[in-house]
């Protein structure tokens, strides 16, 4: 037998049998079952359709951690529309360029960042403006309540829909160029929400805080996977950390995702302000977007007591590709857990996994060879939007049929990966490789670095040589509490000889994505300017 696999299902099921119990706490405050949250969401269904909405229309999100995003998202999504998520950090041209290319004609936006909308409203073909405060917000903005009043549940028909249907359109993140549209299908949400729920043991018990934005690739999925458990949802508008850990200890939270730079944010706080750490569940936590120093995988398990789980994957990919999630494979204690948590990990189940070589051929399981990391599974998306030429080269490049992410990577015995870095970020100095992200990981060791990025800046004796970017961590640019010498001495005694940095810059903050994801492009970009062409290609 052969059932459609559809996103309708994950609400479906939590509304059958968990109706009655706790789904979401709003930022508002506002509680809702999860018959009620379904309830609300018919009807922004309803809403949808009486104005002509439906298969395969779009409707844009541009929300923070909220429950209308839930509703908003669902409501899409059971209606048959396609649900395009939208970062809540850009600008008015982007939100211009991101409505016109997805072709949206609904736009729900919160009220903190409908006027972005606003600006560029005469520029979109989007008709229809939705907000959850339209008093806050100038121009013709439809409120959210008055939006779902004006139906009932019941005006809300589900129509017909395929498991190969797109039901939403995820932007990627933009480090280069404009962003492009990955398109993903029933089927591929549903699986790799399955994959979410299994990696991440998550039961219907679980406390889930949003602290990952819900925008990035639905949340890596669990906008679907908590759902359909029957976990609870604790929302909230952005990173906190006092709010964190305030909702932390009030709503016993068991789990959250998030990027390492969130962790950091949080172990600051911690340090000054001595919170509780737990509620009543132990918990867990996992990070991904760039690879989690050593040190911030061993403070977050061995003073915060929280089990850590590393996550790599992409936003063509659900985004998970891999995971730490190997209990047989790392040991309970002991430095060597930390460095092998800090590697992306293995592959889920039902995925293909490979590091290749520049002919497609997959390199020894020797921890040294480097290649390129490329992906095949029920999660990986179906298409760009739009975008033919840039789908065929990311699916078919050194192998047919497999997503190529542009990361290089080396494999251990375990074959669990670890990836050395971006194929534009690799550093070629003097025609040796330099892994950026080992030179990284080498510096937030030292005390006195908070945050840091190693590009390649130019040389005329190398080529390339690495540069470090330094955000101090007592904040101080003027006086970072250690010195450019001082720092090229600590990687000399830590690093090979040809990896040694010498050129650091003190700056009050890195550039970075909304999922903190560092714009090292960027940076690239300030350091060559002036030059003809960088020997990487970066």
């Amino acid at each position: 037998m052969k059932k459609q696999l559809l996103v309708t299902d994950f609400l479906d099921r939590a509304r059958t049998y968990y109706g009655d119990y706790e789904a979401i706490v709003g930022t508002n405050g506002e509680r809702f079952t999860y018959s009620e949250f379904g309830e609300r969401v018919d009807r922004f269904s309803a809403a949808l359709q009486s104005r002509g909405i439906g298969k395969a229309d779009r409707v844009a999100v541009l929300d923070p951690n909220t429950h209308y995003h839930l509703e908003a998202a669902f409501g899409s999504m059971q209606s048959g529309a396609i649900h395009v998520p939208l970062n809540y950090r850009l600008t008015p041209d982007d939100y211009e360029y991101l409505l016109s290319d997805s072709g949206s004609e609904v736009v729900y936006a919160d009220y903190q960042y409908a006027s972005k909308i606003e600006a560029v409203r005469d520029d979109v073909p989007t008709e229809v403006f939705v907000t959850n405060d339209p008093a806050a917000v100038d121009g013709e903005w439809i409120g959210f309540e008055e939006f779902i009043d004006d139906v009932d549940a019941d005006d809300y028909e589900r129509p017909e829909m395929s498991e190969d249907d797109i039901i939403t359109i995820n932007y990627t993140s933009g480090t280069t160029g404009d962003p492009k549209g990955v398109c993903r299908t029933h089927r591929t949400e549903s699986l790799h929400a399955q994959l979410v729920t299994i990696h991440h043991h998550i039961s219907d018990d679980d406390v889930y805080l949003w602290t990952l934005p819900m925008f990035h690739v639905n949340g890596w999925g669990h906008i679907y996977a908590i759902t359909g458990r029957g976990a609870k949802h604790v929302c909230t508008r952005g990173v906190d950390a006092e709010q964190v850990f305030d909702a932390i200890t009030e709503e016993d939270v068991s789990f959250f995702c998030c990027a390492p730079t969130v962790l950091s944010i949080l172990r600051e706080y911690a340090e000054e302000n001595d919170p509780a750490y737990t509620g009543a569940n132990p918990i867990r936590v996992t990070a991904a977007g760039s690879a989690a120093p050593s040190a911030t995988i061993r403070y977050t398990e061995t003073e915060f007591g929280w089990e850590f789980t590393q996550l790599y994957g992409a936003t063509e990919t659900g985004p998970l590709i891999a995971t730490s999630d190997a209990r047989r494979l790392i040991p309970d204690e002991g430095g060597l857990r930390f460095s092998l948590k800090q590697r992306q990990g293995v592959a889920p189940l039902g995925t293909d996994l490979c590091v290749v070589d520049e002919d497609g051929n997959e390199v020894p399981r020797d921890d040294t060879t480097i290649g390129e990391v490329v992906v095949r599974g029920n999660q990986v998306m179906e298409e760009y939007w739009n975008k033919p030429e840039e789908t065929d080269e990311a699916l078919n490049d050194r192998r047919e049929g497999w997503y190529h992410t542009g990361d290089l990577a080396v494999v251990n015995e375990d074959g669990m990966i670890a990836i050395k870095d971006r194929k534009k970020d690799i550093i070629i100095s003097g025609g040796e490789n330099i892994s950026s992200v080992e030179l990284e990981d080498t510096l937030f060791d030292h005390d006195a670095i908070g945050d840091v990025a190693v590009i390649p800046a130019p040389s005329e004796k190398w080529g390339e040589t690495p540069k470090a970017f330094v955000v101090p961590a007592n904040g101080d640019v003027e006086n970072p509490g250690v010195t450019a010498e001082e720092l090229t001495e600590y990687t000399r005694d830590r690093l090979a000889g040809y990896k040694v940095i010498r050129e650091f810059e003190f700056v009050e903050d890195i550039p970075k994505t909304a999922t903190g994801k560092i714009q090292k492009y960027e940076l690239r970009k300030r350091e060559w300017d002036d030059e003809d062409q960088m020997v990487g290609q970066g």
